[in-house]
């Protein structure tokens, strides 16, 4: 039995067609296989490829399933902004929904009108984990060709997130950035080693009116040399920021911007937003824009 699916091609934070971060989508993939998501996935070429379905539940309007070529994974932020842009022209689309997949449900929103819209997602605030001790931090360092001198002394390296773990790694503006030269065979070893899948390198600038990060994300383990742009990793970022009291709140809310992909040819924008109850963070929005660059069909 063949049938045919409806395939977008779609650039995630961005509002540039051929920047930001690439990444397929497929509606209404209910009928597909996991190999046969697998496999659309692996000939997509993406990094991530967001298959989106029919809830199973009444807890979520959407369910939406995430494939690198190599395999599938529970979350990814710039295919769920990709995948709720698409859905987002439908007519009589929802402002909101509720997306759930294998790393559970989040909230979306529509914010905005026309090609100027963005796609705002909320996560519950992310868990924290371990510092390194002294000899991965220098393992690390060593494999990304990154001086000790360079690092931001006031963000210790530190592993963030759950199922989808990165390191954090502040350093000392856009210089220690544009330099770095990672060994992707090392980072892939010291990944299983630590538990991290992926190492988001930023630095932090401040200005009376904002904070703005620029960042550079690498990720060999998962088959991601270089992430153009990362939003998943920009929410937890923004936990890290404010355990530290680098990303103040006003009232119950905080923001920064970031910015990264254009040392790989493809920049694009993540803004963030933090929610606080009585001081406390309770939940992260990454928010982004995007543009559709293609539209096709294919029969299986």
């Amino acid at each position: 039995m063949t049938r045919t699916i409806e395939i977008h091609q779609v650039d995630a934070f961005t509002r540039e067609p051929f920047t930001g971060n690439p990444t397929g989508v497929v509606l209404n993939a209910d009928a597909l296989s996991d190999a046969q998501m697998l496999a659309v996935a692996r000939e997509l070429n993406n990094a991530e490829t967001a298959f989106i379905l029919a809830p199973d539940a009444f807890d979520h309007t959407v369910r939406a399933r995430f494939f690198t070529p190599r395999t599938e994974v529970s979350f990814v932020g710039h295919a769920t902004v990709a995948a709720q842009y698409v859905l987002s022209r439908q007519p009589e689309a929802p402002r909101r929904q509720r997306q759930k997949s294998r790393a559970g449900i989040v909230d979306v929103e529509v914010r905005g009108a026309g090609d100027d819209r963005s796609i705002a997602i909320r996560r519950s605030a992310p868990p924290l984990g371990r510092e390194l001790n002294d000899r991965e931090r220098l393992a690390v360092l060593d494999a990304l060709a990154l001086a000790s001198e360079g690092l931001d002394t006031r963000i210790a390296p530190r592993i963030a997130g759950g199922s989808g773990a990165r390191l954090l790694i502040g350093v000392r503006g856009a210089e220690p950035l544009k330099h770095l030269k990672p060994d992707f065979a090392r980072l892939t070893t010291l990944s299983a080693q630590l538990g991290a899948a992926g190492y988001f390198v930023f630095a932090v600038a401040r200005s009376p009116e904002a904070v703005q990060v620029e960042s550079r994300m690498f990720c060999p383990a998962l088959g991601i040399p270089e992430d153009p742009v990362s939003g998943n990793a920009h929410g937890l970022l923004g936990a890290y920021l404010a355990e530290l009291g680098l990303l103040a709140p006003t009232g119950d809310r905080a923001h920064f911007s970031g910015i990264q992909g254009h040392y790989v040819n493809r920049p694009g924008r993540v803004e963030v937003d933090l929610e606080f109850a009585n001081g406390k963070l309770e939940g992260v929005w990454i928010r982004g824009q995007a543009v559709e660059i293609f539209q096709t069909q294919m029969t299986l």
